[in-house]
C-alpha cells in the first residue's frame, strides 16, 4: 500500500474478507481511490456501499471498459489530490496571514513562519536572511531548527544563490546542488557533506528592491522543490515581505545601535524617526496611519491616503477624527485609546466618511509602535463590500431558513453517513421528534420501516425514476415517533458537490387527511350508487305494477264470471277457481311490487341473488 494511489477491491473473489479488512484499517486507506468488482445483483452493489467506492463495475467486464473506468478514477484521484495540496497551502498561507496581522513579536513569528514551512515542505532547514547596509553582508533573522539563532551576520560571497536573487530579483532554484554550476568547488563540497540535495531562494522585495532572501535546502527523502511549491513559496516569500511592520528588524539589520535608535525617537525628530515605516508602508496594499500620543496623524501610507480620499501631506497633523469622519467616533477611539496603554486590538469595524463623502467600512487594527514612547501604528483595510456581502448572505440564509421552516410540508436532509443535518418545522409535525432531537439523536433509516432508506437511495443512485440523482412522487410510510406509520407522498434528490454526492434532501406531504378524505368519498359513492339502484328499483317496480294490474284485472273478471256460471260440480269448475286464485295472488305480488321502496337481495339457488319483496316493502306496514 505504500504509495498506492488506486485500488481495484474485486468483491467476487472468495477468502478476500481479511486482505479487504486489512486495507480498510490500513492508514493509507483514507489517502487512495478505489474501484470495485461486484455481482450484478442488488446485494453485490450493496456490499459495495460501504466502501463508498469513485466507481463500480459489475462482471464480466471487458478490458477496455476496465483500463477506462480506472484511468478515469486515476484522474479523479490526481485532481483530488491537487485540490488537497492546494488547501493546505491556501490554509497555511491563511494561518500566517493572520499571525502577520496579530502578532507584536516579530522575531518569534518570524520563526514560526520558517518552522512552519519546513515542516510543510519536509526538508532540512529553512532561513530567513535579511540584507545589510554592505552589499557583501547579511543578518540571519530566523531558522527554522533554532529558535535563538538570530542576529547572525554571514558574508554574502560564500552564498552565491543568494546573490544571484539579489541581483535577478528572482526565485532561484538549484537541483542537483553538489553539481549545480552556480557554485563554487568549496561551496559544492560543503553542500554535499551536509546531505543538501535541493537548494531553493526567494527574493522579499521591499519598495520594489530586494530587502532580503528566504532560503531553503532540501535533505534525505526531499530531492527537489517543484513548480506549485516554488510558486507557493514566492507567495509567503512576498507576504513575509509586506508583514513586517515591526521596524526593529530593519533597524537591525542595517546596523543601527542602540545609541541611534534612542535619538531618532526625539522630539524635535518625530517625524524624520518614522521614515523608514513610511517607505516600508508605501507599498502595503492596507491603509496605515502612524498616530502620536494625542492621535494625530504623523504618516498616512499612499493606501490610506486613497481609501479615505485624504492627501498624505494634507493629513499629517490633524487629528484622527478630522481624517476619518466616524459615524461613531467612540469605538474609534476606544481603538487608539486601547494602543496607547500598550494593548493591542485588530478586526474592529468602524464605518467612516471619505473627504468626498464615500461611506466606507473599515476593518481597522491599532498597536503601539514602541513601548518606549505614545507612538500608535493603526493598519486598516476596506471591507465594505464584504460587509455588504454577509449581510445578504446572512438576509438570504434568514430568508431560506424561514420559508423551510413555514412550508406545510416536511422537508429533511441527511449526509451520506445518514445523519440529519436538515429538519423543518414540517418534519417535526409529521415525524414528533424536534429537531434538535433529529439532528442529534436520529439517522434517516430510523424515519422509515426497515430497509426502505436504502431502497430509496438505490432509487436515487438509478436512473428510472426521474434521472439519476432523483426520485419522483411516489407513496412511502414515515415511521412517527409513537411508533405509528404515516403515510406520505415524496420526492427526493441527491445534491452534487464538484461531481460529488454531498447529501441527500427528501420532501413529504402528509397523506393521512387526504386518505380519510378519500374513504370519505368512497363511502358517500357507495351510498350515491345504492341510492342510485334504489331508485331504478322503485321506478322499476311502480312500472311493472301498473302493467300488470290491468291484464290481472282482466284474467280476474272473466274468471269469476266463469265460475258463476258453473256449478261447483262440472268439470271446469275447478280449473276457473284455481285461475282464479292464482290470479289474485299475482295480485297481491304485483301490489307488493308497488310498494318497493329499497333494495334488498336474498340468496337464491346458491350464489344468485334476487330481490327480497317482502324486506324491500316491511317498512311499509
Amino acid at each position: 500500500m505504500e504509495g498506492a494511489a488506486l485500488v481495484l477491491v474485486d468483491l467476487t473473489a472468495l477468502g478476500g474478507g481479511p486482505d479487504l479488512q486489512a486495507l480498510l484499517d490500513s492508514p493509507r486507506a483514507s489517502h487512495v481511490t478505489l474501484v470495485a468488482l461486484v455481482e450484478p445483483t442488488e446485494r453485490g452493489f450493496a456490499a459495495a456501499e460501504p466502501l463508498r467506492p469513485a466507481d463500480v463495475l459489475t462482471v464480466p467486464v471487458a478490458a477496455h471498459e476496465l483500463i477506462f473506468r480506472l484511468q478515469r478514477a486515476a484522474g479523479r484521484h490526481l485532481e483530488r489530490e491537487a485540490q488537497e495540496r492546494g488547501q493546505e497551502d491556501l490554509s497555511l498561507l491563511l494561518e500566517l496571514t493572520a499571525d502577520y496581522a496579530e502578532t507584536s513579536d516579530v522575531e518569534a513569528l518570524l520563526h514560526g513562519v520558517t518552522r512552519r514551512l519546513a515542516e510543510k515542505l519536509d526538508i532540512a532547514r529553512a532561513t530567513l536572511v535579511m540584507l545589510g547596509r554592505n552589499a557583501d553582508e547579511g543578518v540571519i533573522v530566523a531558522a527554522s531548527d533554532d529558535p535563538a539563532l538570530k542576529d547572525l551576520r554571514i558574508e554574502l560571497s560564500r552564498y552565491p544563490e543568494i546573490r544571484e536573487v539579489v541581483r535577478t530579483g528572482r526565485p532561484v532554484v538549484m537541483e542537483e546542488a553538489p553539481t549545480h554550476p552556480l557554485l563554487g568547488d568549496v561551496e559544492r563540497r560543503a553542500v554535499a557533506a551536509r546531505g543538501i540535495h535541493a537548494i531553493a531562494a526567494l527574493p522579499l522585495p521591499i519598495r520594489g528592491e530586494v530587502r532580503g532572501v528566504l532560503l531553503l535546502r532540501a535533505a534525505g527523502r526531499r530531492r527537489t522543490f517543484t513548480p506549485r511549491e516554488i510558486d507557493f513559496l514566492t507567495t509567503v516569500a512576498h507576504a513575509t515581505a509586506v508583514a513586517l511592520r515591526n521596524a526593529s528588524v530593519l533597524q537591525l539589520v542595517r546596523g543601527q545601535t542602540e545609541a541611534e535608535k534612542t535619538a531618532r525617537l526625539a522630539a524635535e525628530e518625530q517625524a524624520a524617526s518614522f521614515k523608514p515605516y513610511q517607505l516600508f508602508f508605501a507599498h502595503v496594499s492596507e491603509g496605515v496611519a502612524i498616530l502620536d500620543d494625542k492621535a494625530s496623524v504623523l504618516s498616512l501610507n499612499p493606501s490610506g491616503a486613497a481609501m479615505l480620499d485624504y492627501p498624505a501631506p494634507e493629513a499629517r497633523g490633524r487629528h484622527l477624527h478630522q481624517v476619518t469622519q466616524p459615524v461613531d467616533d467612540g469605538v474609534l477611539m476606544e481603538l487608539v485609546t486601547a494602543a496607547s496603554r500598550g494593548e493591542a486590538r485588530s478586526g474592529v469595524d468602524v464605518e467612516v466618511c471619505t473627504a468626498t463623502g464615500r461611506k466606507l467600512t473599515l476593518s481597522m487594527s491599532a498597536a503601539p509602535l514602541r513601548d518606549e514612547d505614545a507612538a500608535t501604528i493603526l493598519s486598516f483595510r476596506d471591507v465594505t463590500d464584504a460587509r455588504r456581502l454577509e449581510d445578504e448572505l446572512r438576509q438570504t440564509k434568514d430568508f431560506l431558513e424561514r420559508l423551510i421552516d413555514s412550508s406545510v410540508d416536511a422537508i429533511i436532509a441527511a449526509d451520506l453517513k445518514g445523519r440529519i443535518i436538515l429538519f423543518n418545522k414540517g418534519a417535526e409535525a409529521l415525524c414528533g421528534y424536534t429537531a434538535q432531537e433529529a439532528m442529534a439523536n436520529l439517522t434517516v433509516e430510523q424515519l422509515y420501516p426497515p430497509g426502505v432508506a436504502r431502497r430509496i437511495m438505490a432509487t436515487l443512485r438509478g436512473a428510472e425514476h426521474g434521472g439519476k440523482g432523483r426520485m419522483s412522487l411516489t407513496r412511502e410510510d414515515l415511521v412517527h415517533r409513537t411508533g405509528e406509520r404515516v403515510p406520505v407522498n415524496m420526492t427526493a434528490s441527491i445534491v452534487y458537490e464538484g461531481g460529488r454526492e454531498a447529501f441527500s434532501v427528501g420532501i413529504f406531504t402528509d397523506m393521512r387527511d387526504r386518505m380519510k378524505l378519500e374513504r370519505k368519498l368512497s363511502d358517500a359513492e357507495t351510498r350515491l350508487e345504492e341510492s342510485e339502484k334504489s331508485a331504478v328499483i322503485v321506478a322499476l317496480a311502480g312500472t311493472a305494477a301498473h302493467e300488470l294490474n290491468q291484464p290481472l284485472t282482466s284474467v280476474m273478471g272473466y274468471a269469476e264470471l266463469l265460475k258463476r256460471k258453473l256449478k261447483e260440480e262440472d268439470f271446469a269448475w275447478k280449473p276457473v277457481d284455481i285461475i282464479y286464485r292464482e290470479a289474485e295472488r299475482m295480485a297481491e305480488i304485483v301490489r307488493k311490487i308497488g310498494k318497493i321502496t329499497r333494495y334488498e337481495t336474498k340468496a337464491y339457488m346458491g350464489e344468485q341473488q334476487i330481490l327480497d319483496l317482502d324486506k324491500a316493502t316491511s317498512h311499509e306496514d
